[in-house]
């Protein structure tokens, strides 16, 4: 399978929308509950864009397949260095490597951009992303108890990192 990672461009945007909204609508490492339109999704591709936070995607014969991003973890300057990440794959990608190519490149361009810490924020009872982000180095935090709620259940958020160097 020949996946092509590259920066995110506004022509994205749709296929971004289709894989965030049906992990909105269906699983829980997206804590929404109504799925995104186009024009939140055009203001979040911009802002992040205004901000300098990539986006990039992962694209197989010239489809979309997946996408990954990061950002500010915390406004106060204090958290200037450390970034949060996002990683989405498309359901039927799941398992192909996607997820292990677009993690890989976002961590590589924190570096460069000079980050010294990655946040991963997950559902607990994600246990396949948990195992996932400890193959790259990514060290468990802490678990917030509670602080979801979603699919009229409360939902536990385990916090991991990793010192970039």
């Amino acid at each position: 399978m020949k996946i092509k990672i590259r920066p995110a461009v506004f022509a994205d945007i749709d296929t971004i929308l289709e894989i965030i909204n049906h992990e909105i609508l269906h699983g829980t490492s997206n804590y929404d509950y109504e799925p995104h339109d186009f024009e939140t999704q055009k203001s979040w591709f911009e802002d992040k864009q205004a901000k300098n936070w990539p986006i990039i995607v992962a694209e197989f014969e010239n489809t979309t397949i997946g996408y990954a991003t990061y950002g500010q973890f915390r406004e106060k300057i204090g958290y200037q260095y450390t970034v949060e990440h996002s990683v989405y794959v498309a359901e039927e990608f799941i398992g192909n490597g996607v997820g292990k190519l677009l993690l890989a490149e976002l961590i590589k361009l924190a570096k460069e951009q000079g980050f010294h810490n990655m946040i991963g924020a997950i559902d607990a009872k994600n246990k396949g992303s948990i195992t996932f982000h400890k193959k790259f180095g990514f060290e468990v935090a802490g678990t917030i108890r509670e602080v979801g709620y979603k699919f009229d259940h409360w939902l536990d958020l385990v916090f991991m990192q990793l010192i970039l160097e």
